[in-house]
């Protein structure tokens, strides 16, 4: 498994690159706020939804959860599917906002 770290997916963000963030925390969750342009399936719901969700499998995808313990789950799910290009976000949610990065 791959991992980026919290800054790395902030500079890919500001620099526009061309990468998916997926959510994978809980609705209930996602609604006390995530990163802008983060697209939520619950880590519950990838093996049924993520092929809809994200059709091509050679898409960059950052993913992140609150602190890392779904998302490296979620990112061994979708490598199991053939997704090729797919991060885990080390330290999740909660390094993000250590860094003071925004939330919507």
């Amino acid at each position: 498994m791959m991992n980026i770290s919290a800054e790395d997916v902030k500079k890919a963000i500001d620099t526009k690159e061309q990468v998916i963030l997926l959510d994978v925390r809980s609705p209930g969750e996602v609604a006390l706020g995530k990163i802008a342009g983060a697209i939520n399936v619950p880590i519950d719901e990838i093996e049924q939804r993520i092929e809809q969700v994200i059709p091509d499998k050679n898409v960059t995808v950052y993913v992140y959860c609150l602190s890392a313990t779904r998302s490296p789950i979620a990112v061994g799910i979708m490598e199991t599917l053939g997704y090729t290009k797919v991060y885990n976000m080390e330290h999740g949610l909660l390094a993000w906002r250590v860094l003071r990065f925004p939330t919507v």
